[in-house]
């Protein structure tokens, strides 16, 4: 059975819950145990238990035709997967649109703000959300803004004596580090689990998503998503949003949370604007790894490499070229291209970003000042296992002085669909003038030097008069 990666969404709520009981002002250590040094979670969890709240939403469900989904069949399908109640019959199609309601939690970062940090697939499409709090009293919550590409939401309720929890810095965690999670699982009521940190800086969940996932081998239920990932002194490290899962509804121990990190800085956006406006900066990256590191004569190792820098960007103002590694952004190490995106992803349109990178063995810092439109493609995608870079291609010379080019080089007069070329970037009407940063202009020279380069290749190429870059292992 594969496993399925689940974001409990709306009014479904998973997070990462462990085992253990809710905290108490009544401990169940004597007193001699506690002079003995017996440990135990009790004291932290009493102080930031009341800063987890638990959510409840309803939405209105759009109808879906029977063509699409069986009625029946759909509403066990939600049952099952989404800790939600259907209010309304799904089995006439003459039936008005049908009510949802479900359950999530949430982290109080605000006291005197009254501001609560949760997922967005808690409360998206909510109609009307209710926060409930540790002490009993209820509030109707305001969404001040979500992020669907973090998975983050910001509330307000207006309370008072409200209890916040501290933010820890997210980039100090390691792998090993204990860490608790206190959440609302299947709407029965505050639970608080414990684990460990069991990896750091996790994607691939959603490809489209900034990610930075910090990994636990908490256990992680319906109702859990929003809740709170804290650490020994009780300060937020992350907000608890999906698992990974072969049933489809259970945790098999692989649970991920948003960083505090990056929950900050989303939540800043939110404040000023509703929502994130990041910027662009206006490349095409791909991961420097050991082995293009290699085929380049590179001797750096790690960055986000740029293949492409598009017209009119914040980059080509900026001065960035093809080749260019960026390895810091405004202080922040990056080590690949998702740190890049991340990083980037995360800054305001019409903000300036301080850029270090490397060019022919020399590190430059530059600045750019981000346009408005989402714009980094990170590059990696996978390549057929095979030597034969070019079958399913027709390639031909193309001189300088070619009518139709001003360019010397190798051009893709035609290329199959499912070919290794294609699949790798390459177009027709590409003309191919390096192999590894060494320029080619004849068909012998261009397969002598694939043929002789070891591990990936890199070529650069004219497209539309302007130069990007392919990689091909």
């Amino acid at each position: 059975m594969k496993a399925k990666i689940i974001l409990f969404s709306l009014v479904s709520a998973v997070v990462i819950v462990f085992t253990t009981s809710l905290a108490t002002d009544v401990s169940a250590l004597s007193a001699t145990a506690r002079q003995q040094g017996i440990p135990s979670l009790a004291p932290m969890l009493r102080e930031v238990t009341p800063a987890v709240v638990s959510i409840r939403v309803s939405k209105t469900l759009p109808r879906l035709g029977q063509s699409f989904y069986n009625p029946q069949e759909r509403s066990e399908q939600l049952r099952r997967y989404f800790d939600f109640e259907l209010q309304d019959d799904l089995s006439s199609p003459q039936a008005p649109p049908q009510r949802s309601a479900g359950s999530g939690s949430g982290v109080i970062i605000d006291a005197k703000a009254g501001f609560i940090a949760t997922n967005h697939h808690v409360i998206d499409g909510a109609d009307e959300i209710m926060v409930a709090l540790n002490d009993g009293r209820t509030f109707v919550a305001t969404l001040v803004g979500s992020d669907a590409s973090t998975d983050v939401a910001l509330l307000r309720i207006k309370a008072e004596q409200l209890i916040a929890i501290e933010l820890a810095d997210s980039d100090t965690a390691q792998v090993g580090d204990f860490v608790v999670a206190i959440g609302n699982p299947f709407g029965i009521g505050q639970t608080v689990t414990s684990g460990i940190v069991s990896a750091l800086g996790r994607a691939g969940l959603n490809s489209n998503n900034y990610e930075d996932f910090i990994q636990t081998d908490a256990a992680i239920n319906l109702g859990n998503s929003g809740g709170a990932l804290v650490d020994m002194e009780g300060k937020l490290v992350g907000i608890n949003t999906a698992i990974i899962s072969r049933s489809g509804g259970g945790s098999n121990g692989n649970g991920f949370a948003v960083p505090a990190n990056m929950v900050a800085s989303v939540v800043d956006h939110l404040k000023r604007d509703g929502e994130v406006r990041r910027g662009m900066l206006g490349v095409q990256i791909s991961d420097l790894t050991p082995d293009v590191a290699s085929s380049l004569n590179l001797d750096i190792t790690h960055g986000a490499l740029v293949t492409n820098v598009l017209p009119d960007s914040a980059a080509e103002a900026a001065g960035i070229e093809l080749y260019d590694v960026i390895v810091e952004t405004d202080g922040n190490r990056i080590r690949s291209g998702r740190d890049l995106r991340n990083h980037i992803g995360l800054v305001r349109y019409d903000e300036k970003v301080g850029l270090k990178l490397y060019r022919n063995g020399s590190e430059l810092e530059l600045t750019a000042v981000l346009g408005a439109t989402r714009e980094i493609a990170d590059i990696r995608s996978e390549q057929p296992k095979s030597h034969n870079f070019f079958a399913g291609a027709q390639l031909r010379a193309l001189a300088s002085t070619a009518k139709e080019s001003a360019v010397a080089g190798i051009e893709i007069i035609g290329i199959e669909p499912q070919s290794r070329a294609r699949q790798a970037g390459l177009r027709q009407g590409d003309v191919i003038v390096e192999v590894n940063r060494e320029a080619v202009q004849e068909l012998t020279e261009f397969n002598t030097k694939v043929d002789e380069a070891e591990g990936i290749i890199a070529f650069t190429v004219i497209r539309n008069d302007r130069r990007m870059m392919i990689l091909m292992p």
